[in-house]
């Protein structure tokens, strides 16, 4: 594919990347501004906030599968023209169900569009251009990490909540647009094609990930002893039992379990979830600690992240040959033990710190994940070309639910120091304050362990050639 055609792709890649994780995060700040317009209750507050990523966690294995059955294209295109027409909807809504519904819907088609396009980087683009695709990517989603909190207090205090959704409009038809420089299929898939899609696998899966999400989320936010929530971590652990038990028996499943034998994969998944336990715990609560503690607006609490987003931007090109020189195994390794330390240096910083005393940490958080960014690619190296799909579903949906175990961890460890330090006399900043540093500890605890996972699992091996690679693929190799 010559340079020309990848291109567009590339920026596609970019785009999508880009306004699906911005979800995650631009709703946020807008969302008292939601309940005042729509007289929500609390309860209908945290749906609005939960829902995207709830639907979206819960049907990425589908939505890697269809990748496979369907080809990237169609499943790329559908994914967005669902998550856009949402996201209108979401802006017209007119009361607490109906968004509710448009998020849900929202997290639905962002499910298609994240395992196709990680399936188009593996099969649509040279070798040597994937791991630069990977790192626009890993680059799009921290910008939208950082910018989310800025653009959702800016767009919400000029113009109203209602443009927080509106904006992914544009983003939407411009992903759109972009996409017709996917190849399309060689051979077009029949209607027999969705016929051979595991439904009861999608249907088990789509529970054990919902609950398992969900009474996280909860769990984090109102403790592990409170009602449904262990009676949803139950019900995911029976239901995800019962989705191995059929994936052993079936033909033609949702989810190849032996995939997992592939010590890229099952290392380098492993290792996306550690990661993500730290990133997700220092965006979510940090932006708590900027405005509860130390009194900073919506606005400024975003712009605080900037750094971190700029430092990963402008030293992700130089991840690739890094490892060339150096060994993957040792360069994504090495940007685990920086973000790993930054998480420490963050936790440090006490009651009367600035903006500027948070950058250190930040920065070391941007540039160890910008040295990260080849494990994605890493992973999917060995994957046979014609479960890339299916294997991307894998690695976005453990990066998903990493997420939410990084709030909910960091939560828990947070509000149990919180609440003993209040018990004890002191006042509520040091209270909350000694819980986040507590917390982004033991986050820094399992990006290590990350570290070490990575180190042992992406050490260089001759494998065997799997089907859709060459033996002049250099990631068959590193």
């Amino acid at each position: 594919m010559d340079r020309v055609r990848t291109l567009p792709i590339m920026l596609g890649i970019a785009v999508t990347g880009f306004i699906t994780t911005l979800d995650n995060t631009v709703v946020n700040v807008a969302l008292p501004s939601v309940q005042r317009a729509l007289g929500l209750d609390l309860p209908d507050l945290e749906w609005v906030g939960t829902s995207y990523v709830l639907s979206f966690g819960a049907l990425l294995l589908a939505g890697g599968r269809l990748a496979d059955l369907l080809s990237c294209r169609p499943v790329l295109i559908t994914g967005l023209t669902i998550f856009t027409a949402a996201s209108v909807a979401g802006g017209l809504a007119a009361n607490g169900p109906t968004l509710i519904a448009a998020r849900t819907v929202q997290g639905a088609g962002a499910a298609l569009v994240i395992p196709a396009t990680l399936a188009v980087i593996t099969g649509h683009l040279p070798a040597a251009r994937r791991s630069l695709a990977v790192g626009l990517w890993t680059g799009a989603l921290a910008v939208a990490l950082a910018l989310g909190p800025v653009l959702g207090g800016f767009i919400t205090e000029r113009w109203g909540w209602r443009w927080v959704f509106f904006l992914n409009v544009p983003f939407g038809v411009v992903g759109l647009l972009l996409s017709g420089a996917v190849p399309a299929a060689v051979r077009r898939p029949g209607p027999s094609a969705l016929r051979r899609l595991d439904v009861p696998g999608v249907v088990l899966s789509s529970a054990a990930l919902y609950l398992l999400a969900y009474g996280l989320l909860e769990g984090g936010a109102h403790g592990f002893t409170r009602w449904p929530v262990p009676q949803c971590l139950f019900a995911a652990a029976l239901t995800g039992r019962l989705f191995v038990a059929l994936e052993i028996r079936r033909a033609v499943p949702l989810l190849e379990l032996g995939l997992f034998r592939d010590r890229l994969l099952s290392g380098g998944t492993a290792a996306q979830v550690l990661w993500g336990i730290g990133v997700n715990g220092v965006f979510f609560f940090t932006t708590l600690y900027l405005q509860q503690v130390l009194g900073f607006s919506a606005t400024k609490a975003g712009l605080a992240f900037l750094p971190l987003a700029l430092a990963l931007l402008a030293l992700t090109p130089f991840a690739e040959r890094l490892c060339a020189v150096w060994g993957a195994h040792r360069v994504i390794a090495a940007g685990l033990v920086l973000v790993a330390w930054g998480l420490v240096q963050v936790s440090a910083t006490g009651l009367r710190t600035s903006c500027l005393g948070l950058q250190p940490g930040l920065l070391l958080i941007g540039a160890g994940s910008a040295l990260t960014t080849p494990l994605t690619i890493r992973s999917l190296a060995s994957v046979p070309a014609s479960r890339n799909g299916m294997a991307s579903g894998v690695v976005s949906a453990a990066r998903e639910i990493s997420g939410v175990f990084g709030i909910a961890l960091v939560g828990v460890v947070l509000t149990h120091t919180r609440n003993a330090e209040l018990a004890a006399g002191s006042d509520p900043r040091t209270a909350f304050l000694d819980g986040y540093a507590s917390g982004l500890r033991l986050a820094a605890g399992c990006v290590l362990c990350g570290a070490l996972v990575t180190f042992l699992a992406l050490r260089r091996r001759t494998p065997a050639v799997p089907e859709g690679r060459t033996v002049g693929d250099p990631l068959s190799l590193k």
